[in-house]
């Protein structure tokens, strides 16, 4: 076993035609270096070589590209992408909801994104992790309802599937200490002695505290600054520490008028850009629930009672959603991607606020919550479906990081007061 993987990675069996979705839609797939070349030298001479040509096009080229030239050679640099149909389903998906490409010529033909998914694999020095997305219904499922699914556990290095084509972390002073910094955020995730929204602010004030001298390009990072860095991060693995940031936390009045909004504006972004019957009837399904979502104030007073009326036991088993949910996003996406600290926690508080938006506005839980009914099966369901489909839908989308640059403003303490207004809700 040479490599780490949360539990329910283990657990993970594609589902393939048997699934309520498919991974051969709504993602945008490219293809270059050595899958590229072996899916032309897989289809040359035969029936599907001119179907490659024409429907695997040049990345960045206009929809008419495909028509009057072929997609980038490897020796030419660059990628492809793979076209879509109509209704936002791979072109090579089969009737069957399946890859003909797999069908017909294996795994090797394929991208490494088709390969690997729902998988991501990074390697931390000569340390390989694997996790997985939730855009995956089965792996929603099995990371969000099992209490033991994110335990860190050792696995082959082949459940990565393509472990060579892993990404790689670390050689400066940002991603060096970037581990140590996570295992910190990790741990006051799961202090589940304090509501889900103080650890997020939590997280916030660690972020501000190592906003001054720790962030990605850094080049003055000497001995002075590695104490300091340690000093804090042994603060926040402190109760007491987390005690009085989640007392001063509780003792803000703050207006949910704002925080409704702002969930509503992202699902509306997205309605219009997303070719998924599934995505749609959940949009309509959410915003009905809330009168059309045109009332940020009608809207935070019908949240806020529905959260009031959620059966006790039910508003535990949230809470491990939502901890699952952020946890397994330190592990798929390292936050050295951000250029600080503080912008990553600022994009997670919005991810969760715009998932707890959309979980109250699901009909199935505005039912739970009116009838007080403690029906764990239903709320899992729900949950299940919001969680995939707004991590397949919206979570990378541009829209949500362009309005997360925006909500932001200027770092340091404004952005944390921002992040203020996204905590209201959860």
């Amino acid at each position: 076993m040479t490599a780490t993987a949360p539990r329910y990675m283990t657990r993970f069996r594609c589902l393939a035609e048997a699934c309520e979705d498919t991974c051969c839609a709504g993602l945008t797939v490219t293809i270059e270096g050595a899958p590229l070349q072996r899916l032309r030298e897989a289809v040359a001479g035969g029936p599907d070589a001119e179907l490659v040509e024409r429907l695997v096009r040049p990345e960045g080229a206009g929809p008419d590209a495909a028509q009057v030239q072929h997609f980038v050679r490897p020796e030419e640099g660059g990628g492809a992408v793979i076209a879509k149909r109509e209704d936002g389903h791979c072109v090579f998906l089969d009737a069957g909801r399946l890859c003909s490409l797999h069908r017909k010529y294996g795994e090797p033909v394929l991208s490494d994104a088709c390969s690997t998914f729902p998988r991501t694999a990074t390697r931390w020095g000569e340390r390989l992790e694997v996790a997985g997305t939730l855009a995956c219904p089965e792996v929603a499922r099995l990371c969000l309802l099992a209490e033991d699914g994110l335990e860190p556990v050792p696995v082959s290095e082949d459940l990565a599937v393509r472990p060579e084509a892993a990404r790689r972390i670390g050689g400066d002073a940002w991603t060096r200490h970037a581990e140590a910094v996570r295992a910190t955020a990790l741990g006051v995730l799961q202090r589940r002695e304090l509501p889900y929204a103080s650890r997020l602010f939590a997280l916030g004030q660690l972020a501000l505290r190592l906003d001054g001298f720790y962030f990605r390009g850094t080049e003055a990072f000497g001995d002075e600054a590695d104490a300091l860095l340690h000093d804090v991060l042994r603060s926040f693995a402190s109760p007491d520490t987390l005690t009085a940031i989640h007392e001063g936390f509780s003792a803000l009045v703050l207006p949910g008028g704002p925080w409704a909004g702002i969930c509503a504006t992202v699902l509306k972004a997205r309605a219009g850009s997303v070719r998924s019957e599934r995505f749609h009837t959940l949009v309509r399904s959410v915003l009905a629930s809330y009168g059309g979502a045109d009332s940020p104030d009608e809207v935070w007073r019908l949240h806020a009672e529905r959260r009031e009326r959620l059966a006790p036991a039910l508003a535990e088993r949230m809470e491990q959603y939502f901890r699952h949910h952020a946890v397994n996003h330190w592990l798929r996406h390292p936050f050295t991607d951000s250029p600080r600290l503080l912008d990553y926690v600022f994009r997670l508080t919005l991810r969760a606020a715009v998932l707890k938006w959309t979980l109250f506005g699901h009909p199935t839980v505005v039912a739970l919550c009116e009838d007080g009914a403690g029906d764990t099966a239903r709320l899992d369901a729900a949950a299940v479906e919001c969680f995939q489909l707004i991590a397949k839908h919206v979570e990378q989308a541009p829209e949500l990081h362009s309005l997360a640059t925006g909500l932001a403003g200027h770092g340091g303490t404004e952005t944390l007061g921002r992040m203020l207004v996204l905590l209201k809700g959860l």
